[in-house]
């Protein structure tokens, strides 16, 4: 058997971590059972659609590597859809859900419901009221048929429901949950036919799957009631149910559902941050799934040879901020220079602290401002914030302590040095930036705390920094002298 998997998601905005890591785990299994990764949109309910949201998607997958092998795709810049089971979005499949609809029909497993908003709406607080599960409560179930049609040709509004079993019991297999035994009386009967003539999710997931080939369905937890609905319909249409996995889901530090509300839970949201992609896809296939080994850090190919669902978790993984930062700044420290330099210029461009047309120009400059940044950060949006103590004549002091290293007596006369040493230097670089204290030493005596601690203050404002010499060839001869008069005028 092929491992066929989809992820289904719904055309609303914006790809959610929750999506991505479901979508992983798709990605994961297939790729591990050398299977197919199906990307199939859910776009049934219309009044949720949002224009470019199918864009949107793709864009945040192909930045986050979770490539699928069918379905829609972007190819410069247009939206194609490649595989022989499309089309692969609902909208465009609605003759085919028609078709499968009239089956269930014809079968006695689905009738005509033409109960009016008005009356549902009384049943639902009529059962609030007494304490009652909340559900439809069966009032068309029994309409004869030939009725329910000469009702259809007069023009009344109706949508078609499932006739579900009463008070039978179904059993099936979670990769995730182990057996789960639910119940019908549970449910009602769920609506398969809109009466715009869209299906709904229930009717739509199961035509799909199957005639997609699906094997394996991975969803999150908040699915897991529709799914006895869903092994019925299976039935009645004379189909084998795909093996379920319900996840659990991704919860904030209070153990409540990730929203909106809770900050950044849209990927382009930590995209924008300045996220590096393979962090984030390796944070998140760990919150609710562990290796065996328990390893935190782990490219895309050993996250494929080492996942399985036995190892996810039945309960809520939550989403923790400062783990994240832990595993990008760990990417950060590891990643190419080059790379990092070119995602950082976008930050200092917006933050005005560069010109777009001087990219080219302070390229190699701002490669070694990051090369001291990339200890430092967690993610690379902060590069701005750090790169302040590179810009600009003027020294800001970083607090009283400072102030207190600009009183020693020796200070004045070791900046002159200082002075005189970058003046006199061929080239101010990181190289001289090493050699120049020892020079200093050497003539003066000074050493350790009292020889760097000055110097560093009067070219950052700070006591502790990235490595001095590092600091020193950043910055340059010219920047280096204006500081220092500005700490000897404002400071000493």
């Amino acid at each position: 058997m092929t491992v066929r998997v989809r992820f289904a998601p719904s055309p609303t905005g914006y790809l959610h971590i929750g999506g991505l890591r479901t979508a992983l785990y798709d990605y994961l299994f297939a790729k591990q059972k050398s299977g197919k990764y199906i990307l199939r949109i859910e776009d049934t309910d219309r009044t949720r659609y949002v224009e470019g949201a199918i864009e949107n998607l793709l864009t945040a997958m192909q930045w986050a590597g979770v490539t699928h092998d069918e379905g829609h795709m972007l190819e410069e810049e247009n939206l194609v859809q490649r595989g022989e089971y499309g089309p692969y979005m609902q909208s465009e499949r609605l003759d085919i859900y028609r078709k499968h609809v009239d089956k269930l029909l014809e079968g006695g497993h689905a009738y005509y419901c033409f109960c009016s908003r008005e009356r549902l709406d009384s049943i639902r607080e009529e059962q609030k009221e007494k304490g009652e599960m909340l559900g439809y409560d069966g009032h068309c179930r029994n309409t004869p048929v030939e009725e329910a049609k000469e009702r259809i040709e007069k023009g009344e509004a109706h949508v078609i429901r499932l006739k579900l079993p009463k008070n039978r019991e179904i059993l099936f297999d979670d990769l995730v949950r182990g057996q789960v035994i639910m119940n019908t009386k549970d449910s009602d009967d769920q609506v398969l036919m809109k009466s715009d003539g869209f299906p709904t999710y229930h009717l739509a997931v199961v035509v799909d799957d199957y005639l997609m080939g699906i094997t394996h369905m991975v969803r999150g937890e908040e699915w897991l009631p529709s799914t006895p609905k869903q092994i019925i319909l299976y039935e009645a249409f004379g189909w084998e149910a795909p093996k379920f996995a319900h996840l659990p889901n991704i919860l904030n530090k209070e153990k409540k559902k990730l929203s909106k509300r809770h900050g950044d839970v849209a990927v382009k949201d930590f995209k924008n941050k300045g996220y590096l992609p393979e962090a984030l896809v390796n944070y998140i296939a760990l919150v609710g799934w562990s290796p065996e080994d328990n390893k935190e850090i782990m490219t895309m190919d050993e996250m494929i040879e080492s996942f399985s669902f036995d190892r996810v978790s039945k309960s809520g993984g939550v989403f923790d901020v400062d783990k994240l930062n832990w595993v990008n700044a760990h990417y950060i420290k590891e990643g190419d220079i080059d790379r990092l330099t070119k995602l950082c210029i976008p930050y200092l461009i917006k933050a005005n602290m560069m010109a777009e047309d001087e990219t080219e120009e302070k390229y190699e400059w701002v490669k070694m401002i990051m090369e001291t940044a990339k200890e430092r950060i967690s993610y690379l949006s902060q590069i701005s914030e750090y790169a302040k103590q590179f810009f600009g004549e003027k020294v800001v002091l970083e607090n009283e302590e400072v102030k207190e290293v600009f009183k020693l007596e020796h200070v004045q006369d070791l900046l002159n040095t200082f002075k005189n040493k970058i003046n006199s230097a061929e080239v101010v670089d990181a190289v001289f930036g090493k050699k120049v204290f020892k020079m200093i030493q050497k003539e003066t005596g000074i050493k350790g705390k009292n020889l760097y601690m000055p110097i560093r203050a009067a070219l950052t404002g700070q006591l502790h920094g990235p490595d001095i010499d590092k600091t020193i060839a950043i910055l340059g001869r010219e920047n280096i002298n204006k500081r220092i008069e500005y700490v000897e005028k404002n400071y000493i």
